[in-house]
């Protein structure tokens, strides 16, 4: 493999490495309450820059064309090699009843060199001498045979060597091509797929702290036992834990959590709505708006076994751990914030 080649392999496996983890949930429509102070949280973690996951699949795509050129480039010198592979192959098929012949004769003969054909020789003056000169360059051309049979041989063997190398070339490239292909897809049918997210959400998600488990690794049934941060009302510690690590993560936008009323986790306080906006709800009417919910709602998939998450909706579409994501169509259709509802 050449240095140049193993240079893009090196890249675009490099590339694989850019996308990995995310989850999400149902919930119901939710009139913005009164927020009361917000508790202090622990610090977020520093974070590099982290590409979306559309500039991602671009530039996987770019990669992908890449590793194209590649395998044709070396179908084409496998091409050439298979060429003179048949080339030498025939050499040596042409060599060899020669070769062979003279092999024989040697065997039943011996060598004749010029001082035998003189010992063995009846002629007189320049007949004899003449004689030794012709079986002398006779046997310089057979020995000229057999260095010819020997290179064109040698000839073969490198010649299916190097294709040996460009088929294992050929085969590196398109596994690395494959692999980036399927993670990429994976990664963004994870997180909505385009039908949600446009391509338009980071590739990665900091990682949330897990929340507290029993002895047996379920998470334990929890009451509203907890001072809801966004409102009078009550949350459950893992509702809070939760919170927390949304915070922890980057996302400050207006939140509440406990409202009255109605069947499903607020009113148990187990869920949370996550506005776009500073301060109310307002469904995304621009791509900031949009990127942030579908940045807050991967990072809520990617972690939602460390999370307790029971689901999440966003923008018309509603995650479980089960299922996936699937087409939601409850009383409010959830283009003005993120809901998350925890076990």
């Amino acid at each position: 493999m050449t240095a140049a080649r193993r240079r893009w392999l090196a890249t675009a496996l490099a590339l694989v490495a850019a996308a990995t983890v995310a989850v999400l949930p149902p919930g119901v429509s939710y009139a913005a309450p009164n927020p009361s102070p917000t508790p202090t949280t622990p610090p977020a973690p520093k974070e590099k820059a982290v590409p979306l996951l559309g500039d991602v699949l671009e530039s996987t795509g770019k990669q992908y064309v890449k590793a194209k050129n590649v395998l044709e480039r070396s179908r084409k010198r496998q091409l050439q090699l298979d060429v003179q592979v048949r080339q030498a192959e025939a050499k040596v098929a042409q060599l060899r009843p020669q070769v062979a012949e003279f092999a024989t004769e040697s065997y039943r003969a011996g060598r004749l060199t010029p001082m035998v054909a003189m010992l063995n020789s009846t002629s007189e003056g320049g007949g004899f001498l003449e004689k030794a000169t012709v079986l002398e360059r006779l046997n310089q051309y057979n020995a000229a045979k057999l260095n010819e049979l020997v290179e064109a041989e040698r000839q073969v063997a490198n010649a299916k060597a190097e294709i040996d190398a460009v088929v294992a070339e050929q085969k590196a490239a398109a596994d690395s091509m494959a692999k980036q292909k399927r993670t990429a897809e994976k990664e963004l049918d994870k997180v909505g797929g385009l039908l949600l997210t446009g391509g338009d959400v980071v590739a990665t998600s900091p990682k949330a702290r897990p929340a507290p488990r029993s002895a047996d690794g379920s998470f334990p049934d929890e009451s509203c036992s907890v001072k809801d941060p966004t409102t009078s009302g009550c949350i459950t510690p893992r509702t809070m834990h939760a919170y927390q690590e949304v915070k922890r993560a980057g996302f400050n936008r207006f939140v509440g959590c406990h409202r009255n009323g109605g069947p499903y986790e607020h009113p148990k306080g187990r869920a949370c709505d996550w506005s776009l906006l500073k301060s109310g709800f307002a469904s995304a009417s621009n791509r900031d708006m949009k990127v942030y919910g579908n940045n807050l709602a991967a990072f809520l998939v990617r972690n939602a076994d460390a999370l307790g998450i029971l689901y999440v909706i966003w923008y018309k579409r509603i995650w479980f751990p089960a299922t996936g994501w699937k087409s939601y169509s409850g009383d409010s259709d959830h283009t003005d914030h993120v809901h998350m509802s925890l076990l």
